[in-house]
């Protein structure tokens, strides 16, 4: 008996706002795959995603991932999430190992297990950042900043690893820290499905390309080829993120459950 897929949406359908951002959306990713999803700016690519983390509401179809559908039933504590950026500070500012370490909480969890430091130092480590441990996140340059947001997601050592657009705005050696970093997860056995404007670092690991056109799945199959301008020295590479955001919705943290 084979096993269940990792991801799996069937008809899915999404409106904010009034308006229809996602609709008749199939999706099925096996484990080990490493998925990127492509689509230009406002083409529902970080609503697919919240809408398969159960963080944004469907209007329609449904949504399943190891098999269990989303709700009480998920199994979270196997998923990790990255954002584009890091909670607004609240409070006392948390320094990089105390927002990695919270990566190993969940809604079950309330405190993080004994090896906790340990385990975010490591995953601080495998980014590069193990000398920025005792700084306060929100002092970090944004590159830095990412870093920690996937050391958050590595800590938990996920076997489902969702990240949304890692490489907007950050240099290239911050770009190919990440991409050692996933690599070295999916060695390990993770899938992996990332959002991305085009390929870039990540060319080497993406197995396939799911590619939104006004919130319809267009290709899935072979990355496309990058265009002849994108090896121009004039193209921008930075792509500001414009899906449609849910109504009072901010930053997002690490823990998905609903």
């Amino acid at each position: 008996m084979s096993a269940a897929p990792v991801v799996q949406a069937d008809e899915l359908g999404v409106a904010l706002g009034g308006h229809q951002i996602l609709r008749g959306i199939d999706l099925t990713i096996d484990a080990g795959e490493v998925v990127a999803l492509l689509g230009a700016n406002g083409s529902g690519k970080s609503t697919l995603v919240r809408a398969l983390l159960g963080i944004v509401p469907t209007d329609a179809g449904t949504v399943r991932l190891f098999g269990a559908p989303l709700g009480t039933a998920t199994p979270w504590s196997r998923v990790g999430y990255v954002p584009q950026r890091l909670p607004a500070a609240t409070g006392v500012p948390a320094t990089a190992l105390e927002v990695v370490t919270s990566g190993l909480l969940s809604g079950r969890r309330l405190r993080p297990p004994r090896d906790a430091k340990g385990r975010a130092l490591e995953a601080l480590t495998a980014v590069g950042l193990a000398d920025r441990a005792k700084r306060p996140a929100h002092e970090l340059s944004g590159g830095q900043q990412q870093r920690v947001l996937i050391a958050r997601a590595l800590v938990r050592e996920p076997e489902l690893l969702v990240l949304d657009e890692p490489t907007a705005g950050v240099d290239i050696p911050t770009q190919e820290t990440f991409v050692e970093a996933v690599q070295q997860l999916h060695g390990r056995g993770a899938t992996v499905l990332v959002i991305l404007h085009e390929l870039g670092a990540f060319a080497p690991l993406i197995q396939r390309a799911v590619v939104l056109r006004h919130g319809r799945v267009v290709h899935d199959g072979a990355p496309p080829q990058a265009r002849d301008e994108h090896g121009e020295p004039g193209h921008e590479h930075t792509h500001p993120h414009s899906d449609p955001e849910p109504p009072g919705s901010g930053p997002i943290t690490i823990e998905v459950t609903p």
